[in-house]
């Protein structure tokens, strides 16, 4: 882990307080000169530390790093409170940051054969769906 060592610098810009959505956004330019790239758990820890803000409440996501690297741009959100993330924020990134749980679901492929064999069926037995009909 010699690469947490290395500096990073934050910029933020475009910063706008959103009263009606109870949260902070802004544009966030990240510098990092001698590594790849950073993670986003170390960029929400470093915005907390910068605004003085819970690391729960932050969120960041849609980073880019430029063509020869040494600099990514992204985006963040810092959210008034937990409750108001869980309100606003979409569940997907709520699963990322461990604030909710995925839903398991069969995949796309086993819903639409699903679909297209209970069509097959008519009239009550539409639950079981796997008799065909005789001729």
């Amino acid at each position: 882990m010699a690469d947490r060592e290395q500096p990073v610098t934050l910029r933020t810009r475009k910063f706008i307080r959103n009263p009606l959505l109870g949260r902070k956004q802004m544009v966030v330019d990240v510098l990092h000169p001698s590594r790849p790239n950073v993670s986003k758990d170390e960029l929400r820890s470093k915005l907390a530390e910068l605004y003085k803000a819970n690391k729960d409440t932050i969120s960041v996501f849609g980073f880019r790093t430029q063509y020869g690297g040494g600099k990514s741009t992204g985006f963040a959100l810092i959210y008034d409170s937990n409750e108001v993330m869980k309100k606003f924020e979409p569940h997907y990134r709520l699963v990322r940051y461990g604030q909710a749980t995925k839903i398991e679901k069969a995949s796309r492929q086993q819903r639409k054969q699903r679909k297209n064999r209970a069509k097959t069926v008519r009239g009550t037995a539409k639950t079981k769906g796997v008799e065909k009909k005789k001729k």
